[in-house]
């Protein structure tokens, strides 16, 4: 009886089903240019690098800097949610997550951008499209299993 009430809803929301799919589609095309656009440009370093530095206009308006911050956490909380829901979906989520992570700034943020990075399936897609660009591979500390003091 429940495999009918949900072939029953499924009939009924036909259009919002055509609409996910669609979602999914551009969204799985969208991270085939987009992911390896912003893998390439990360610096060969940036996970050597106690901190990540941040390079900030110092001539720009308080107010535009504020704005900038909040617009690039914003992007990076939409592309977190955006590499979740392709760990279901097609997709790249862990790259997408990574990604979303480092574009905010959060407490720990560097700690767990290199726990992602360290895994060998991740720092390979990522070196594969890094080597594609002619780029230098990511250089990442080996992890030995132990965890990293909070930064």
């Amino acid at each position: 009886m429940p495999v009918t009430h949900l072939f029953a809803w499924l009939r009924a929301h036909d259009a919002l089903l055509w609409w996910l799919g669609a979602l999914s589609l551009v969204s799985f095309i969208g991270t085939l240019v987009v992911i390896p656009m912003l893998v390439v440009r990360l610096p060969a370093d940036y996970f050597m690098r106690d901190r990540p530095t941040w390079q900030t206009s110092q001539r720009s308006h308080p107010t535009l800097r504020l704005l900038g911050v909040v617009l690039k956490n914003l992007l990076g909380f939409v592309c977190i949610i955006a590499g979740l829901i392709m760990l279901v979906l097609p997709g790249q989520g862990v790259l997408t997550i990574l990604i979303g992570l480092t574009l905010m700034n959060f407490p720990g943020k560097h700690t767990l951008e290199l726990r992602i990075v360290q895994q060998p399936t991740v720092l390979h897609a990522i070196n594969w499209m890094r080597l594609r660009a002619q780029r230098p591979p990511l250089e990442v500390p080996a992890y030995d299993g132990t965890p990293r003091a909070p930064q």
